[in-house]
This record gives structure tokens, C-alpha cells and sequence, in this order.
């Protein structure tokens, strides 16, 4: 049962990471495009800080590296 519950962990890990880049990547995108005023850009940049202060949880209890964020 313990290994399982390591695996979904590591799942839901690199699905926060994935989800985090692919924010990051649409925010850059969405600045080279000068529409970072777009309610669309606020809410990747609300979303963005969500998952960073997950990922930040991560670190704090050492269930990741330190330059994960």
C-alpha cells in the first residue's frame, strides 16, 4: 500500500510541475503579446501562485528539491 501511495505522489508531483511550466509558458506568451491587463493573464497569474505555493509546501516539509520553484 505505502509503495502506491508513493507513486500517486510522485504522480500528482510532476502533474503540479507540468501544470506550473505550462502556466509559465502561457503567461510569457500572453506578455510578448502585450496582454498581461486580459482577465485571462490575471487568472494564470492567480493560478500561478497557487501552484507555486504548493510546490513550496513541497520544500518546506523536504518532499522536494530546493530549486523546485
Amino acid at each position: 500500500m505505502e509503495e502506491n501511495r508513493l507513486d500517486r505522489f510522485e504522480k500528482m508531483l510532476t502533474a503540479v510541475h507540468e501544470e506550473y511550466e505550462a502556466i509559465l509558458s502561457g503567461m510569457e506568451k500572453m506578455k510578448t503579446e502585450g496582454k498581461v491587463k486580459t482577465v485571462t493573464y490575471q487568472q494564470m497569474l492567480s493560478r500561478k501562485m497557487m501552484y507555486q505555493n504548493i510546490l513550496s509546501l513541497y520544500q518546506i516539509y523536504g518532499l522536494t528539491e530546493e530549486k523546485e520553484v
